[in-house]
């Protein structure tokens, strides 16, 4: 699968989204690899990573996020529900569970409820390890800084705000991936 061909299905080739989205999408899919290449214990496949990085946030657009060019009318905390619809009605269900399950470090139905988050009611987080690589990969990149890496202390400072659980288990994938 060609995951810039689907990104085209939905995106002007010429436009800024676009452009923040394949510079974002990309960065995701360079420190997924190597972080692959780190650890080949993991086994990781390599073509999936890539494919996925790169289609994770493609429900952006539907979103009302005018700081990076979205003009559509949904929260943008529901672009990974989006992009999951989108990718699945592609035929893609591996990859339209990375887009469903990388918010924050994974969305439980208690978080779901406690921080009232407009979304549909489950559990929402990464179950392979590659969905987790990549999850893990997303928390270094914004699409306000493009080409900025963050610290790890930033990385951490950004789940911060959805509680300890998730502060735990960004914790666990640091000593997992670094």
């Amino acid at each position: 699968m060609n995951p810039a061909e689907l990104i085209e299905k939905y995106y002007n080739k010429y436009s800024k989204l676009y452009e923040i989205l394949m510079i974002h999408s990309e960065s995701v899919a360079n420190k997924a690899l190597a972080i692959a290449e780190a650890h080949p214990e993991f086994n990781l496949d390599k073509d999936f990573l890539f494919e996925a990085s790169m289609l994770h946030d493609i429900g952006i657009f539907k979103t009302d996020a005018p700081g990076i060019c979205c003009t559509g009318t949904e929260p943008y905390i529901r672009h990974g529900q989006i992009g999951a619809e989108i990718v699945r009605n592609e035929g893609y269900e591996k990859h339209a569970l990375v887009c469903e399950r990388h918010t924050g470090v994974g969305l439980t139905r208690e978080s779901i409820a406690k921080f009232n988050l407009p979304i549909k009611m489950g559990d929402y987080f990464p179950v392979s390890m590659e969905e987790k690589v990549i999850c893990f990969a997303d928390k270094f990149y914004s699409k306000t800084k493009l080409y900025k890496e963050k610290t790890l202390a930033e990385a951490r400072r950004s789940i911060e705000r959805f509680g300890e659980d998730q502060v735990a288990i960004f914790d666990e994938w640091c000593k997992m991936f670094l």
